[in-house]
């Protein structure tokens, strides 16, 4: 049985790969460190059928290491032993290029045995998966690795390579076939991205076209394979993340009609987790303090979707997703937690102040001796103004009101208090 159309035509150089120009355009880094031979530890992310393994297995073929494969559906922890058993002998005499197709589907205790051999340098980790890695791989493996993200293909990128997919099937099958500009067109918008499908859907109309009589694939072909190719998005996430994006995108700018629409692309696909997932995201993000009740609101209809399954997670869900389209928003909260993560990553940080330190003896060079904690519950209406931050940035202001009623009120409930001090 011969390979699919998509393994018989898989690029071979650089230049072969369709799309994927901010990576592998002139002078692009991808393209570089490809061209250099010299490989560290790389994961590509994106839909499928975008040109991660292609990719992957061109860097192989300009490294010198031993190349090794394996499917992070069905590899094992010995399969993995074995990789590493290899280290050392003289077909792995320059090391090992292990290229893990899915590594998203290893678990932490397979990714961690692959660790130490990665931070030597014995392995060189060439990974792809269709999921956002930084939900998904390991913590030290991220960090020891450079991210690329594979972007869905364009249809002109995909009508491209169904051009040379023509003539390589009519060379294979001796015999002149032709597709019209109008179908090779449609072929590509269906595919939607991914030119694996595409590649698959003109091979079929290849097939049912017999050539006895006109060589040109028929308008009649043409629309049966799209007829079956209509949903595009799959349960696996890994077709379009800009349904997922669009889905958060819409509930945030309060479109309750977009972001059911969304929802229910989601859940026909069976793509549950992300639906909850990032319903759960929204609420905390873009909606906050402007709403706080919709925090448990969002938390009970996403436990409820989960208890019962689908179709009926629908219900729920359908519900918290147009809760929180149509709910104020504010994203200060969001804002005030990305501020201070900043400071603490950038180091701008500081000794916590005296009063507040879980200890009650100072040492000899103690310059004040003695804690002085003020116990805001022994001041009228609980507050006491003493320094909180450390001494280099206590005047610094992490969280600003949002414009919303709720936190405009609080607001003022606080400066009334403040002043009175």
């Amino acid at each position: 049985m011969a390979a699919p159309l998509a393994d018989r035509l898989r690029p071979q150089t650089i230049d072969e790969v369709a799309g994927q120009k901010h990576l592998l355009g002139e002078g692009k880094i991808l393209r570089r460190i490809i061209e250099s031979g010299d490989t560290p530890n790389l994961i590509f992310y994106g839909p499928s059928g975008v040109g991660k393994t292609t990719v992957a297995k061109i860097i192989a073929e300009k490294c010198s290491k031993k190349l090794c494969y394996l499917n992070a559906t069905t590899a094992s922890t010995a399969d993995i032993k074995d990789i590493v058993a290899s280290i050392g002998g003289i077909e792995a005499e320059n090391g090992i290029l292990l290229y893990l197709d899915e590594i998203q589907y290893f678990n932490k205790k397979q990714q961690q045995i692959l660790l130490s051999f990665i931070e030597n340098g014995d392995i060189t980790l060439v990974a792809s998966t269709t999921e956002n890695p930084y939900f998904y791989v390991y913590n030290a493996i991220l960090s020891r690795s450079t991210v690329f993200e594979f972007k869905t293909l364009s249809a002109a990128d995909i009508a491209d390579v169904l051009d040379r997919a023509m003539i390589f099937l009519s060379r294979e099958a001796n015999r002149q076939m032709l597709l019209s500009e109008a179908n090779r067109n449609k072929i590509a918008r269906a595919a939607a991205g991914d030119v694996r499908r595409a590649l698959n859907m003109l091979e079929l109309c290849f097939m049912l076209t017999d050539g006895a009589g006109d060589d040109t694939i028929s308008d009649t072909v043409v629309e049966q394979i799209l007829a079956g190719n209509s949903v595009r998005y799959d349960r696996e996430g890994d077709e379009h993340y800009d349904i997922i994006s669009a889905y958060q995108k819409s509930m945030r700018g309060s479109d309750p009609d977009a972001a059911v629409y969304y929802l229910a692309r989601l859940l026909a696909a069976g793509d549950l987790p992300s639906a909850c997932r990032r319903l759960l995201v929204c609420a905390n993000e873009d909606v906050g303090l402007a709403y706080p009740q919709i925090i448990p609101i969002v938390k009970a209809a996403v436990d409820t979707a989960l208890q019962v399954g689908l179709p009926e997670a629908r219900i729920p869900l359908a519900n918290a997703v147009v809760a929180v389209a149509t709910a104020p928003k504010s994203n200060a909260v969001y804002n005030a937690i990305n501020s201070a993560m900043a400071d603490v990553e950038s180091g701008n940080t500081g000794d916590v102040p005296r009063a507040l330190q879980n200890k009650h003896f100072d040492g000899e060079d103690a310059k004040v001796k003695g804690q002085h904690y003020l116990y805001p519950h022994d001041y009228p209406r609980h507050y006491v103004n003493q320094q909180y931050l450390p001494d280099n940035i206590k005047n610094k202001k992490y969280y600003v009101y949002g414009d919303n009623k709720l936190e405009q009120k609080t607001r003022e409930y606080w400066d009334e208090i403040k002043r009175g001090k």
